[in-house]
């Protein structure tokens, strides 16, 4: 299960790292260990989640085929399905209100630094984004009892937001939160 997560963190410390420069007077707080924190810990948190939803996918379209047809390779030695769909249910229930704390937190941190609380740059929008995706998916789950394949790809659609909220909106666009020299 950690696997993958282990690869991408190796992957995104080996070609995304970039040596921290000073920091603008603005961003002097200690807002930044709080809200870096609790985001890093949300983000890696339904990052499991979405791994999990990933392989359950795999290992129901296995669990389909005839027993015989099954194999005995790396689908094979998957937890049963029913325990991948808990796990990434579970695991985003824990990391739902620290990605909600973090969010505030950098809403009370941007307000402080720049005199608002929120300004629809990239980062806070796509953060929304992920924000709205997670929340329907426990809503979903708890409300309306969606279980299985289809609470999954909601999952699953949570996970490419995040991921593309780490790697493109910090790499590529321009903002606030842009690492990427764009200005």
């Amino acid at each position: 299960m950690l696997a993958p997560v282990v690869l991408g963190m190796v992957a995104i410390g080996l070609f995304l790292y970039v040596e921290g420069g000073p920091l603008v007077a603005a961003l002097r707080s200690s807002w930044l260990a709080i809200h870096v924190t609790a985001a890093i810990v949300g983000f890696g948190i339904f990052l499991v989640s979405g791994i999990a939803s990933v392989l359950y996918l795999v290992r129901t379209k296995a669990e389909q085929k005839p027993a015989e047809e099954r194999g005995t390779g790396f689908v094979a030695r998957l937890p049963e399905s029913s325990v991948l769909d808990r796990l990434a249910h579970r695991t985003a229930v824990f990391g739902f209100p620290i990605w909600t704390f973090a969010v505030i937190a950098g809403a009370i941190w941007a307000e402080s630094a720049w005199g608002r609380f929120w300004g629809w740059d990239p980062k806070e929008t796509w953060s929304f984004i992920a924000w709205v995706v997670y929340a329907a998916y426990l809503h979903a789950r708890t409300t309306a009892g969606w279980r299985g394949r289809p609470a999954a790809w909601v999952n699953v659609v949570g996970l490419v937001v995040m991921v593309f909220n780490l790697t493109f909106v910090n790499l590529v666009s321009s903002g606030l939160h842009s690492y990427a020299g764009v200005e």
